[in-house]
């Protein structure tokens, strides 16, 4: 795994030093798989590239050197985790609403030895009512649509800063869709990146949305509400 994780750190331009802790990060998350589902992509290569590689991706689209970066819906720790081995400079919030996955990614911070990450068992609506706009940048791997994702997300935006998503590149539509929602929320589009995996032939997606205004105070609303009725 090493090997691929070298190449592909190299692809990325990003330091090749952080591939053994990138590689024991995926040893404990194979070991943990056993007994809790964590990710349905087992193999050692697919670990390699369509995980850690992929988010490792995201650095190359945003400067996070030095900011506070929160990762919602983190769940084995894609991408915030693989964020956070790769640049020790920024502070990472890893938010997910399962206290299982926050126990697994707290014991990958005490055996990797991570001082700049904060696991938070929370949902984003609620964790928001006390962390509005404290971050320089937001991510999300989650599958969620992105007018859903948006309203968990940009609350916890500072004015000035990104919210970054990772998306699959048959998201048109939904981006399309979700630009009200955005605007509604404080936030514009700036643009989509299609990139590929390294190592692999898949190309996937980041969308980057500016923070240009404060979020109004009734976001986000209630999960429920969030679901049953989204932004239009």
């Amino acid at each position: 795994m090493r090997d691929i994780l070298t190449a592909g750190l190299t692809a990325l331009e990003l330091d090749t030093a952080a591939a053994p802790q990138l590689e024991r990060y995926a040893a404990l998350l194979l070991e943990k798989n056993r007994v809790m589902n964590l990710t349905a992509i087992t193999g050692e290569r697919d670990v390699a590239t369509l995980h850690l590689l992929d988010c490792a991706a995201l650095l190359t689209q945003a400067d996070m050197r030095g900011k506070t970066v929160i990762d919602v819906g983190t769940g084995a720790g894609f991408p915030g985790m693989v964020l956070a081995i790769l640049e020790p400079s920024a502070r990472f919030t890893l938010l997910d609403s399962l206290g299982k996955r926050v126990d697994f990614l707290r014991e990958v911070c005490e055996q990797l030895g991570l001082k700049n990450v904060t696991c938070v068992h929370a949902r984003a609506e609620e964790f928001a009512a006390g962390h509005r706009e404290r971050f320089d940048i937001a991510t999300s791997r989650a599958v969620a649509q992105l007018n859903v994702l948006s309203e968990l997300t940009l609350p916890l935006v500072k004015v000035g800063g990104l919210f970054a998503a990772m998306k699959s590149t048959s998201t048109d539509e939904e981006i399309a869709a979700a630009r009200s929602a955005i605007a509604q929320l404080g936030g514009q589009l700036a643009g989509c990146t299609d990139y590929p995996v390294p190592e692999t032939d898949v190309i996937h997606r980041i969308v980057r949305i500016e923070k240009v205004r404060p979020t109004p105070k009734q976001f986000p609303r209630a999960f429920a509400r969030i679901k049953k009725a989204p932004l239009v």
